[in-house]
């Protein structure tokens, strides 16, 4: 990560006078999404509805919040339901033959992009990028029966109509200093927080009023050459390794490992980061470990002591019980005993 993003997020997530300077720029940008979103509610922007139920996880602020590990767990929550599920995601950073593009488990993250390719290697789900989240559910409607689509992100994507939206936040940043970009993280006013179906607050260890906890548990070591997969007490309690994050908010990645008992020697890189192997040569040399989202990036020059940290989203049980009932109303079936 540079210099200059560390400091933005540090004036966003702190209370730095300067921001006060970017009011104007803050003001043009709520006006813009406001208006955006009162002509979805009005119904004079052209939207696409699904024939099927259409679920987005998505945030209001920039950065990290553990939308992918949701994705996951919803995944196969929903499979347990023999609910078929399919994903659209807008492929960041993707660059693929064409739109809309169907992401197979043996592309490449250059194609794919780095999230997408995680869900599809991970769960084998149907998952379609594109841009226009409308067209990717078309395409996906057309290739896949399934009962339910997850929009991965795409909570500010009005064009596609949606029955559900779940936002994710940071139980341990919150919102900043709540304000919009470039002054804040917010990509729109906290105000949308009260229209959303649910909020999950990753990282609270018990729901907080208003809203559901859900945690990022650890739960194996990979290894990036072999696949094999190791405990996590592989690792003994002050082992001493290289941590490489390229995600929206690097520092819960290292403060899980230094939960472990480890002693991570962190590098920090841009969210979406694109690898080549010289940056990864550190000194001294020591096993690196990095997250599931920078592996799939890395596997093609993976040397033997790269690992990657396994892990899963877990949602609290009243959450799953909410969840269960919307989805059985959604889908017209009897709600999980």
């Amino acid at each position: 990560m540079s210099g200059w993003s560390e400091r933005l997020l540090g004036a966003w997530y702190g209370a730095h006078p300067a921001l006060g300077l970017l009011a104007p720029l803050e003001w043009l940008y709520r006006g813009v999404v406001q208006r955006k979103r009162r002509r979805f509610l009005d119904g004079q922007s052209p939207t696409y509805r699904a024939p099927v139920p259409v679920l987005v996880v998505g945030n209001i602020t920039v950065g990290g919040t553990g939308k992918t590990p949701l994705i996951l767990w919803l995944i196969e929550h929903c499979r347990a339901q023999g609910i078929r599920v399919g994903v659209v995601s807008r492929g960041y950073g993707a660059a693929p033959a064409s739109w809309p593009w169907r992401v197979r488990a043996e592309h490449s993250a250059a194609e794919a992009g780095d999230e997408p390719l995680l869900i599809v290697q991970r769960s084998g789900v149907p998952l379609v990028i594109d841009p226009d989240r409308s067209g990717a559910v078309r395409a996906l409607l057309e290739a896949e029966p399934v009962d339910l689509i997850l929009c991965d992100d795409g909570l500010q994507h009005y064009r596609l109509a949606r029955d559900l939206e779940l936002v994710l936040i940071d139980a341990a940043r919150g919102l900043g200093n709540g304000r919009c970009l470039p002054a804040g993280p917010l990509r729109e006013p906290r105000e949308r927080l009260e229209s959303v179906d649910a909020l999950l607050y990753n990282g609270a260890e018990n729901d907080p009023e208003g809203g559901y906890a859900f945690r990022l548990c650890p739960t194996a070591l990979v290894n990036l050459s072999s696949g094999e997969r190791r405990p996590l007490d592989y690792f003994p309690p002050g082992q001493a390794l290289h941590a490489v994050a390229g995600i929206g908010n690097p520092q819960r990645f290292f403060a899980t490992l230094q939960a472990q008992g480890w002693q991570p020697v962190v590098h920090a890189f841009a969210d979406h980061a694109t690898y080549q192997p010289q940056q990864l040569q550190f000194s001294p040399a020591l096993p690196l470990l990095m997250t599931e989202k920078d592996a799939v990036k890395c596997r093609a020059f993976a040397e033997p002591d790269w690992w990657y940290l396994a892990v899963d989203a877990v949602p609290s049980s009243s959450f799953i019980a909410w969840l269960d009932l919307r989805l059985a109303s959604l889908l017209g079936r009897a709600p999980k005993a």
